[in-house]
């Protein structure tokens, strides 16, 4: 992975599962329409783990069916804080086949993107970017950069 750490930047160490979904769920009680959530890292990082664990909470249904989109490529949510779309770009064709998905429409909701490279110059600034990086067992390595102000507490620990 590229190293993107700016001054925004704060890592976290998600000793396992309940910490990288209990990340997920501080971070769906913040979300809101117009947010972009980018999960980056590489396979097994916890990508989908963490999209499975935000929808769940951002439903209050901690039971819900969040299959991985990684062949329908996207799937939406109805939740509590708004319509989610979740977005596996893996097998995406490149950027312009996003326009097919509704890539454009699916911003004015709250979008979870994994792969977020493949979004190319589509990718939106202000994008909140979630780098995960799988270590020992089910421990992760989180990198928070970027979103909106109201999540500035997600990187720092701080109330905004």
């Amino acid at each position: 992975m590229p190293d993107r750490d700016g001054p925004d930047a704060a890592p976290r160490l998600l000793p396992d599962l309940a910490a990288t979904g209990a990340l997920a769920a501080a971070v769906a009680a913040l979300a809101r329409p117009g947010d972009v959530i980018l999960l980056d890292g590489p396979f097994g990082a916890g990508k989908t783990a963490f999209a499975r664990a935000f929808l769940r909470a951002a439903s209050g249904d901690p039971a819900l069916d969040v299959p991985s989109p990684s062949f329908t490529l996207v799937q939406s949510y109805d939740t509590r804080i708004g319509r989610v779309h979740h977005f596996d770009l893996w097998r995406l064709n490149g950027p312009a086949a996003l326009t097919e998905l509704g890539w454009d429409e699916a911003q004015t909701d709250i979008v979870l993107a994994e792969w977020p490279e493949r979004l190319g110059a589509l990718r939106p600034p202000g994008a909140l970017e979630i780098r995960l990086r799988l270590l020992a067992g089910e421990a992760r390595h989180a990198v928070l950069s970027g979103g909106p102000e109201r999540m500035a507490s997600l990187r720092t620990g701080r109330p905004a």
